[in-house]
């Protein structure tokens, strides 16, 4: 058993469609935490991109692919999905203030 731990004890090995809807999720989460205008359409234009990619990805299902591709479609032409419904939209809870 090693005595100190080393990064490469941490990497694990996943299939890349896995590895980048992970990392469009935490955009996605981003996005809604940061107020910043300049972070939120840089978020925006990679979750866009990730999308575009994920549902070209020949491992998915057509309708998943079909699915990642709406998504892509709302948030390249509305932004953001807190405007997806329009203003009388229900938010039924916030989002936290920190993630660790």
């Amino acid at each position: 058993m090693p005595t100190h731990w080393k990064p490469q004890d941490e990497e694990y090995l996943i299939p890349t469609a896995e590895a980048l809807m992970a990392s469009t999720m935490a955009l996605m989460t981003g996005h809604v935490q940061t107020a910043c205008p300049e972070h939120r359409e840089a978020m925006v234009a990679k979750i866009v991109s990730n999308l575009t990619r994920l549902s070209a990805d020949p491992l998915l299902s057509p309708g998943f692919q079909t699915l990642l591709w709406s998504l892509r479609q709302r948030w390249s032409h509305q932004g953001s999905p807190a405007t997806w419904a329009g203003p009388a939209a229900v938010v039924w809870h916030a989002s936290p203030e920190a993630i660790q």
